[in-house]
């Protein structure tokens, strides 16, 4: 089926899309999420690539990378379409009234990514949909590539980076 060069790659393409975070201060507001790498385009790329060299491999790898797309869909919204620069989700982790305000529930915060990280770990609902989808992916992993198991490390140094961000945040917020 894949090799495991191919298999990290889809892994790779799950999680590319945050790597945007490290050009923040390009962003409006400081939203990642509104770079071109949170929306669509990427994974039309890749399915278009995919489909002119006829690899399946290339459109899972896009599919991949709408997964991840969709997700953030779920927690704050993201910039689906770029171009018309909106903020499209269910933003289950902020209100009406935060969204209008943002600018003030920010400035309560020496980091104003620490209102995003406290929200985003403080949810059940996100800490759920977390462990339900590593479960899902050991679960697919043990079934059908058992001999890629060692692709969960990558999970796991995406989990240490968001764990030690979070912790350094709360660190600056206490003193």
């Amino acid at each position: 089926m894949f090799n495991a060069f191919e298999f990290t790659l889809i892994t790779f393409c799950a999680f590319i899309a945050d790597f945007d975070i490290f050009f923040i201060t390009f962003t409006e507001e400081d939203n990642h999420r509104m770079f071109i790498s949170h929306s669509i385009f990427p994974s039309i790329l890749l399915f278009t690539i995919g489909i002119i060299f006829n690899s399946y491999f290339i459109i899972i790898c896009g599919i991949a990378y709408l997964s991840h797309v969709l997700l953030d869909t779920l927690d704050w919204g993201t910039n689906m379409f770029f171009f018309g620069k909106k903020i499209i989700g269910f933003k289950f982790l902020i209100s009406k009234e935060e969204n209008d305000n943002l600018k003030n529930y920010l400035e309560k915060f020496k980091v104003a990514r620490s209102f995003f990280d406290f929200k985003y770990y403080e949810s059940k609902l996100i800490i759920a949909l977390e462990l339900l989808i590593f479960v899902i992916m050991v679960v697919f992993i043990l079934s059908f590539a058992l001999e890629f198991i060692l692709t969960v490390v990558l999970y796991f140094i995406g989990f240490f980076i968001h764990m030690f961000t979070h912790y350094r945040l709360k660190t600056i917020e206490k003193t």
